[in-house]
């Protein structure tokens, strides 16, 4: 790996062509008083001193972009993205290396996905290099919040949405473009524990066409009265099935799903396709990678409820997964629905899924080499 930015106080940043990304004093807190956040960060409930904001105008581009202390956005009560769920978002991590470094996971593909999110949205695209350059300055500010307890992690959240002050269905001409940095504990304080989840029949998640394959706004809000149904019936996730048969599994909450086919060295790994309602995870890809890498075949492919719950009860279907950013690997448990319960296995985390999520924890935190290249050294080592 080699370093891509030089320290922030003798470097400056260019944004995108012409607009420089100009940093700003930021007040900081004390050291103990970061010390007793990092102590039990939690997920998502304490923020770093620093955010990014860069701001778009149709006919100008992009505009005054900042790098300044986290605080509130003023924001006039006609805003368009507060009417018409124009926003979109990404999430990942910057993990501690143990060289003292600290380093993103894979960011570039983040970025990509982000553009993909603007374009189904109508909305202008972050460049690439924008994208990258907004990370990595935010890290690099804010890098002694980056924890170093076991998994733990700094989960960054870049976001855009429409601040039109306009009451029209339009798409917007003016966008506002943030990165904002919240330190996460481990996602899994008592360990790693199966997951019970509910096949939802009520509600659907997206529909061919829609907006299942990106990250915007209104798929989430869409989906917690699901979740809250999933709880109701004693259960900790919602499984979202297709919205045209109702018969194939796609997603676990907003995670990717794998269903491993077999055990030991003979195992094989089955994942629901990309058809255009699914989001292609990007913790999804790199397992397919690692998976096959340890010998183990993975098929995209339909995997129905009835495959699901026969190659379970028959032994074929030994473990199942869900992935994704904030968890990395979550085992499920026992399936719940309106035909039946089952239990996976002997509902217990599988062999091949702790695993996989041993492997690709390693990579990211630096503890084996990184073969793929997937790690975007943000932050050098300390002095």
């Amino acid at each position: 790996m080699t370093d891509t930015l030089a320290d922030s106080r003798t470097s400056p940043r260019v944004f995108t062509e012409g607009v420089p990304l100009v940093v700003e004093d930021v007040p900081r807190r004390s050291a103990a008083e970061r010390a007793a956040v990092l102590a039990d960060p939690g997920f998502g409930r304490h923020f770093t001193d620093s955010m990014v904001v860069a701001r778009y105008r149709a006919g100008e581009g992009w505009v005054d972009a900042r790098l300044t202390g986290y605080g509130p956005l003023q924001l006039d009560p006609s805003t368009a993205g507060l009417h018409y769920a124009q926003s979109i978002f990404e999430g990942l991590k910057a993990y501690a290396q143990p060289d003292g470094s600290v380093a993103t996971f894979r960011p570039e593909s983040n970025a990509a996905r982000f553009a993909r999110s603007a374009a189904r949205l109508a909305m202008p695209a972050v460049p690439h290099d924008a994208f990258l350059t907004a990370v990595d300055a935010l890290v690099d500010a804010d890098r002694e919040w980056v924890p170093t307890g076991p998994d733990q992690t700094l989960y960054l959240r870049p976001y855009m949405m429409a601040v039109d002050p306009f009451l029209g269905v339009r798409p917007a001409s003016e966008y506002l473009f943030l990165v904002i940095a919240s330190p996460a504990g481990a996602y899994f304080p008592r360990g790693v524990q199966p997951v019970s989840v509910y096949l939802s029949e009520d509600y659907i998640r997206a529909a061919p066409g829609g907006t299942g394959d990106v990250k915007c706004a209104g798929n989430y809000a869409a989906s917690l009265l699901a979740q809250e149904q999933a709880i109701a019936a004693g259960c900790d996730q919602v499984v979202w099935l297709d919205a045209v048969e109702k018969r194939w599994v796609e997603e676990m909450g907003g995670m990717n799903l794998f269903f491993v086919l077999g055990s030991g060295a003979d195992a094989e790994l089955v994942t629901p396709e990309l058809t255009g309602t699914l989001l292609p995870g990007i913790t999804r890809e790199s397992l397919i990678t690692v998976a096959r890498e340890l010998g183990h075949p993975v098929t995209e492919r339909k995997f129905s409820v009835d495959e699901w719950r026969a190659g379970v009860a028959d032994g074929t279907v030994t473990e199942t997964f869900a992935c994704g950013t904030a968890a990395v690997i979550t085992p499920v448990g026992e399936v719940k629905g309106r035909t039946g319960d089952f239990t996976v296995g002997n509902g217990e985390p599988g062999p091949l899924t702790m695993e996989l999520r041993a492997r690709l924890l390693d990579v990211q935190h630096g503890r084996v080499p990184d073969t793929h290249g997937w790690l975007h050294r943000v932050a050098p080592v300390a002095s």
